[in-house]
């Protein structure tokens, strides 16, 4: 749901950044290693993280032995949160994938969400030479940009719509509504009128489609979106603003921006640059600052 939060968990603990993590939803849980050494970190938003009952902070690794506790409280600026370790979990691929399908019942761990008393395989620990087993910390943010808003590309269905339509979905917010979850968010805001009916002949989405159905009110596909859908598409959300839009919590309000296809190429660009550079940024803790909270 959220690359860059990914990413920069896998950057702190020294995997390379597409190795497999937890991904949680407002609240982390609690975990216990029962490996003999390891790091794990913590990123998405401002998680309180707890070892042992002692409070750290997201966006640096933590230094666990066999016994310790983990636990993640809920943040008030993110609804993913991620969960990394050095050396990555290790589960059977599904499709090419580690990721659990929870609807179709596939991937991750037997298919379904974590439930109490798992144990999640650990892959190979070698963060303890790293930096020598020191703590590090990566101060990451979202850059605010300029405008705000989500980047969209209009279509491919944006002549479904009359052009008052257009012009309230660019010009409005839209708050994201408590219906919600990997496969997409409901928004509310101005009822964006037909042209041409809200049905179309199924024809493929995206990570990033906006349906809107006949009800008016838009809905966001995200990263568990079905393959094809029948309602006419809006817009697109630019892959760079997925994060953004994913981590909007409900009640929160969103607005959108037109932009051509070769803005949204270099959006893209320039979000894996970013992406890319996250390893660079991830500095040791002094020793004599070990329980300092990042920034």
């Amino acid at each position: 749901m959220d690359l860059l939060s990914l990413a920069a968990a896998n950057a702190l603990v020294g995997n390379p950044l597409w190795v497999p993590a937890l991904e949680f939803m407002f609240v982390g849980g609690e975990y216990e290693l029962r490996a003999e050494a390891g790091h794990v970190a913590v990123t998405g938003g401002s998680f309180p993280v707890f070892r042992n009952g002692e409070r750290l902070s997201a966006f640096r690794s933590i230094r666990l032995v066999r016994g310790d506790a983990l636990r993640v409280g809920a943040a008030q600026d993110a609804v993913w949160g991620y969960l990394a370790v050095a050396g990555g979990f290790v589960v059977p691929p599904q499709l090419g994938s580690a990721s659990t399908h929870v609807r179709s019942g596939i991937g991750g761990l037997m298919g379904r969400a974590l439930e109490v008393g798992d144990a999640v395989p650990l892959g190979r620990d070698w963060l303890d030479r790293v930096d020598h087993g020191r703590e590090r910390a990566l101060y990451v943010r979202r850059r605010p940009p300029m405008d705000p808003a989500i980047q969209v590309v209009l279509g491919p269905q944006d002549d479904y719509f009359e052009p008052a339509s257009i012009e309230a979905f660019l010009s409005h917010e839209f708050s994201v509504t408590h219906r919600m979850d990997r496969m997409g968010y409901n928004l509310a805001g101005p009822r964006l009128s037909h042209a041409w009916g809200a049905d179309v002949v199924s024809d493929g989405v995206v990570a990033g489609s906006i349906q809107v159905p006949g009800s008016g009110q838009p809905v966001a596909l995200l990263a568990d979106c079905q393959p094809t859908g029948g309602y006419p598409k809006i817009a697109t959300v630019v892959s760079a603003d997925l994060g953004r839009l994913a981590q909007t919590r409900p009640g929160s309000a969103v607005r959108f921006r037109a932009v051509t296809v070769e803005e949204a190429h270099r959006a893209r660009l320039d979000f894996l640059e970013r992406i890319e550079g996250l390893p660079r940024q991830v500095t040791p803790v002094p020793f004599d600052h070990a329980l300092r909270v990042p920034a």
